[in-house]
């Protein structure tokens, strides 16, 4: 933290004409696959929730952008009670909304920060041979702000660090963190992996980014 702090300090006196760090773009469009772990209190079973996701990023101004997300995950469980199965699916969507502010490290790191509104959308439904499926929902209306530090380690490869707090409805405020990449193929194209972090929750990301 003492590091990033001085780091902001120091960006006080850099130009703020430049668009961005070399090669580092805020436009762009991805999606791919998504799982969810969560870790119950400690609890030995720690569910995993598949499924996907897409994501953008828009540049409104030299160094200010605009972003969303949504992704969407899912497992399906089936209990044998003898006579009858029960089934049971659980499934979470979460959209997002935020604006992001970059500025010039150096040549190839930017630092950078937002702040995004996302909402948690928890549902399970229970279903039964020979009885009414019945339906449990509940979400979340949460505000996330972070700030970090993106660069490129060299000319095919990106990396991203940020660190934040969330906090929301029915949620204790809790730190958050995250942790991604990117290996280019050309210009455009890209494979991006993602890691987050909060509470008792870990999300994994795979998928493609097209960079404009």
């Amino acid at each position: 933290m003492r590091k990033i702090l001085l780091a902001a300090a120091l960006l006080a006196a850099a130009p703020l004409s430049a668009v961005a760090a070399e090669g580092l773009s805020y436009t762009y469009v991805e999606g791919g696959w998504t799982q969810l772990q969560l870790d119950r209190n400690g609890a030995p079973s720690k569910p995993k929730l598949d499924g996907g996701y897409i994501r953008g990023s828009f540049a409104i101004a030299e160094q200010v952008h605009v972003f969303g997300a949504y992704s969407t995950v899912s497992k399906t469980t089936t209990y044998d009670l003898g006579s009858y199965d029960v089934r049971v699916k659980q499934e979470l969507n979460q959209p997002e909304l935020g604006i992001g502010y970059h500025m010039p490290m150096s040549d190839r790191v930017d630092f950078t920060t937002d702040i995004a509104w996302l909402r948690i959308n928890n549902e399970a439904k229970y279903e039964a041979d020979g009885f009414d499926t019945e339906r449990f929902k509940e979400h979340t209306n949460a505000a996330r702000a972070t700030l970090g530090v993106r660069g490129k380690p060299s000319p095919r490869t990106e990396a991203w660090l940020k660190a934040g707090y969330i906090d929301g409805s029915d949620m204790d405020g809790t730190w958050t963190g995250t942790l991604g990449g990117q290996v280019n193929f050309t210009p455009t194209w890209g494979l991006v992996g993602e890691v987050q972090a909060y509470d008792e929750v870990t999300q994994f990301s795979v998928g493609v980014r097209a960079s404009f």
